[in-house]
C-alpha cells in the first residue's frame, strides 16, 4: 500500500485541522510538500470550493486554497510527488477548461497530475456559479467521458449528450497519455462511476461497509482504492496505533492511504512524515526511494 498525504492548511474542515494551520501560509505548505517529495510519498492533495455559504462553513470549513494556483507553486518545489485534486467538482467546469488548465499543470509538473473528480453536493455553490444542480450526475458522467477523450490531446473530439466539440486546438495539453482519474463519493453510484475511471476516493463510510462494497465488485487491474484513517496518525507518539490504522485500511481494500497527522507545527508535521516512513518495513508500506 502506497501512502500520500491529505495536505494540511489547504483545506481546514472541522474538527480535523490543527491549531497552527489557521495562521500558516504557502511557505509551510511548500516545506511539507518538499519533505513528502524527498521521502517518497505518493501524493499531496488540494480540494476545491469557490465560495462556501457561512452556514455550511460551520460543517465543511471555509478555508479552501485554489488547487490550480497551489499546485502550480508546489510543482516548482517538488520533483516526483503526484499532485492530486481531491476533489474538483465536475459541474463547475467545462471539460475542455479542465483539460487545458490542468493539462498545463501536468506539463509544468512533468506529468504528475492525478485528477480527483466528483459530482458535488453544495447546491448554493452551483447556483452561485450558474451551474445546473439538477441532473448533475448525468452531466458528470458525460464530462468524465469527455475528459477521457480530451486529456493529453492537441485536437480533442467528443460528441455526447451534454458536451459536443471538435475542430479545436488545446495547447498546451497534458503530457501523460493517460491522466489518472479518481472519483470521490460515498455511494454505490460513485463506485460505479469510479470503475469507469482509475480509482475511488470514498469518504464518511465505515471500513466494514467499504470492504463489503468493494468485495461485491469486480475491480479492474490497476484500480486504486484511496482510503483514509478515521483520525490523524501520530507515528512519533504512538507508532503502533498508526501501523494498526493503516493495516485496517489495507484489509478493507486500500491500495493507497491518504493520511493526516497529529501535529503542533509545520516542522512537527515534517517529523511525523519521516517517522511514518521509518515504519514502512514493519507495516508493508510502499514509498519511493528517499532523495
Amino acid at each position: 500500500m502506497r501512502v500520500g498525504i491529505v495536505t494540511p492548511v489547504v483545506a481546514q474542515p472541522p474538527p480535523g485541522n490543527a491549531a497552527w494551520e489557521r495562521d500558516a501560509g504557502i511557505d509551510e505548505i511548500g516545506r511539507i510538500a518538499e519533505t513528502a517529495d524527498r521521502l517518497g510519498y505518493h501524493h499531496v492533495t488540494c480540494s476545491e470550493h469557490v465560495a462556501v455559504p457561512a452556514e455550511a462553513a460551520e460543517q465543511r470549513g471555509g478555508a479552501y486554497w485554489d488547487p490550480l494556483a497551489t499546485f502550480g507553486y508546489l510543482a516548482a518545489r517538488t520533483s516526483r510527488v503526484r499532485l492530486a485534486t481531491q476533489i474538483l467538482v465536475l459541474g463547475y467546469h467545462h471539460p475542455l477548461a479542465i483539460a487545458k488548465r490542468y493539462g498545463t499543470l501536468d506539463r509544468v509538473s512533468g506529468g504528475r497530475l492525478t485528477l480527483g473528480l466528483g459530482v458535488g453536493s453544495l447546491e448554493e455553490e452551483f447556483d452561485l456559479l450558474g451551474a445546473p444542480f439538477a441532473g448533475r450526475g448525468a452531466r458528470a458522467d458525460d464530462a468524465l467521458a469527455a475528459l477521457r477523450a480530451s486529456l493529453g490531446r492537441r485536437m480533442p473530439e467528443y460528441h455526447g449528450a451534454h458536451y459536443d466539440y471538435s475542430g479545436l486546438v488545446v495547447e498546451p495539453h497534458a503530457v501523460q497519455e493517460h491522466v489518472p482519474m479518481w472519483i470521490g463519493g460515498r455511494s454505490e453510484r460513485s463506485l460505479r462511476r469510479a470503475l469507469a475511471a482509475d480509482g475511488w476516493v470514498p469518504f464518511g463510510l465505515p471500513l466494514r461497509t467499504l470492504a463489503e462494497m468493494l468485495a461485491a465488485r469486480d475491480l479492474p487491474p490497476g484500480f486504486d482504492v484511496v482510503l483514509a484513517p478515521s483520525r490523524p496518525l501520530d507515528p512519533i507518539g504512538d507508532p503502533d496505533a498508526a501501523g494498526t490504522a493503516l493495516a485496517r485500511l489495507r484489509e478493507a481494500g486500500a491500495t493507497i492511504a491518504g493520511v493526516r497527522f497529529v501535529s503542533r507545527s509545520a516542522e512537527h508535521y515534517c517529523e511525523q512524515l519521516a517517522a511514518l516512513r521509518e515504519l514502512s518495513g514493519t507495516y508493508d508500506l510502499v514509498f519511493g526511494e528517499e532523495q
